[in-house]
């Protein structure tokens, strides 16, 4: 039976058929390692108990390649292709992670309810519900929490209610799949200027008469209930806008040298994103009024976009500028595995899609290749995904030994996690609660408190000390 599937198994390979990794583990790996991974002939492969090494990445794609013939393992290289072994390492990663969180308690507050940490206690307070996808936090300097919704919609949450209604004459936004009405960030300077700044998804149609979109910034200023004095800061060409409903990003964050630095995702074209010539799957820096900064890394290039600061991205959704180095870090979604945390250097290529940690949603590889000359690599990758999402260095004084601990969300895996970075390492990782929500976005609060938008169901909480 081993000779039979074998063969069907190089003749797979051999004609580039794309195969699933779970029927490929089944039909070559179950037999020794159990149907669930669990161990039979051969040891388990979730206790993470390994023969060879600490069983890093590396060193189970070689033992999967190459065979260990003194334990019994065959070598698997003429049956499977360089990217089918790197995604059974991620079938394998996948699996372990799902017995290691069903073995694990986390906490799932309720509304003042206490849950523990390794540093804090705290509990949750409700903020505001009856939200529909609420997506950003920023907050007025008279201390109204904005909040963008998804379908469109800006709302106000002034002193402790949501405000009914929603701001008025905003621009029409592409409302589907991941596209809508997305970031929502404040001047610096927004008590003496007003300006606040807006992210969507803008609807479009190409030459041939197809309905397409890309990610658009805007500013403008309250007046009470209504959108007033908006200007279009940053909008890709029509002829660079893309069909689909997903990938748009996108964050804003203001640097210390007084840049507008956004994400934009690469609208579902890989290939888009290692394209200089193309907006999409890019992080871009201009100044607030929308002009080009001269020194941009690729400014004065007849094939490349003035505004781009760094590109290799897939869809990066987290965004914000460290406390105490000024350095910019990021989160970006991979596909299935590969979500990454990095830092953003000037002019970087980030390597989506040439190189990733992660394989298709289909369960299909990408590419074996996780590094190469020219690429920067992540400070840490999750795989099995996180769906990491919107993310804060905490900047309060509510929580003193949080003190500017990178927050994370995580949307598929419903879960809020606390970073604890040194130079650029993160040095420990801890799961602050899980399985109440998606957690969408986390930021820090004038006053303080850990403020979190979570969908399904949809609405803000804040975490507040409860004594340690």
């Amino acid at each position: 039976m081993l000779v039979l599937w074998l063969g069907v198994a190089i003749s797979a390979a051999a004609q580039g058929t794309r195969r699933d990794v779970g029927r490929l583990y089944q039909e070559l790996c179950a037999n020794c390692h159990g149907a669930d991974l669990r161990g039979g002939q051969a040891r388990s492969l979730l206790d993470e108990d390994w023969v060879h090494g600490s069983g890093d990445d590396a060193t189970l794609f070689a033992v999967i390649r190459d065979g260990d013939e003194l334990n019994g393992m065959p070598a698997w290289k003429n049956a499977l292709s360089d990217e089918e072994i790197r995604a059974l390492v991620i079938f394998i990663r996948e699996k372990a992670a799902e017995a290691r969180h069903a073995a694990t308690r986390y906490a799932q507050p309720r509304p003042d309810q206490v849950a523990d940490s390794r540093l804090h206690r705290f509990r949750l307070r409700l903020v505001a519900d009856g939200l529909a996808t609420p997506w950003s936090l920023a907050w007025l300097p008279d201390g109204t929490l904005l909040v963008t919704e998804l379908p469109g919609r800006l709302r106000l949450v002034r002193d402790g209610r949501l405000l009914p209604g929603a701001v008025e004459g905003l621009p029409p936004v592409r409302y589907r799949g991941q596209g809508g009405l997305m970031e929502v960030a404040l001047h610096p300077g927004c008590a003496t200027n007003g300006w606040i700044y807006l992210a969507y998804s803008e609807p479009g149609r190409d030459e041939q008469g197809r309905d397409v979109s890309m990610t658009t910034i805007i500013r403008g200023r309250l007046r009470g209930l209504r959108w007033t004095d908006s200007e279009v800061i940053w909008r890709a060409p029509l002829w660079s806008f893309r069909p689909g409903n997903i990938h748009f990003g996108c964050r804003i964050a203001f640097g210390p040298d007084g840049c507008l630095y956004f994400s934009h995702g690469e609208r579902g074209q890989g290939q888009d994103a290692q394209d200089l010539r193309r907006p999409n799957g890019k992080i871009h820096r201009i100044y607030d009024d929308g002009r080009i900064p001269p020194d941009n890394p690729f400014v004065g290039r007849t094939d490349a976009f003035p505004s781009i600061w760094t590109y290799g991205h897939r869809n990066p959704q987290g965004l914000a500028f460290h406390p105490e180095t000024g350095e910019l870090w990021e989160t970006e979604h991979g596909p299935r595995g590969g979500d990454e945390l990095n830092v953003i250097f000037k002019g970087r290529n980030y390597g989506w899609p040439v190189i990733t940690y992660g394989m298709n949603y289909d369960g299909t590889p990408i590419t074996a290749r996780t590094a190469a000359d020219g690429m920067e690599q992540p400070v840490v990758h999750w795989t099995p995904s996180i769906a990491v999402c919107g993310m804060d260095f905490y900047r309060g004084d509510r929580f003193p030994r949080w003190r500017h601990h990178l927050f994370v969300t995580g949307l598929a895996s419903q879960e809020l996690r606390r970073l604890e970075i040194r130079d650029h390492a993160v040095v420990d990782q801890e799961i602050l609660f899980k399985g109440i929500g998606r957690v969408r976005h986390v930021a820090t609060g004038p006053d303080g408190f850990l403020y979190v938008a979570l969908n399904r169901p949809d609405r803000i909480v804040r975490l507040e000390p409860a004594g340690d």
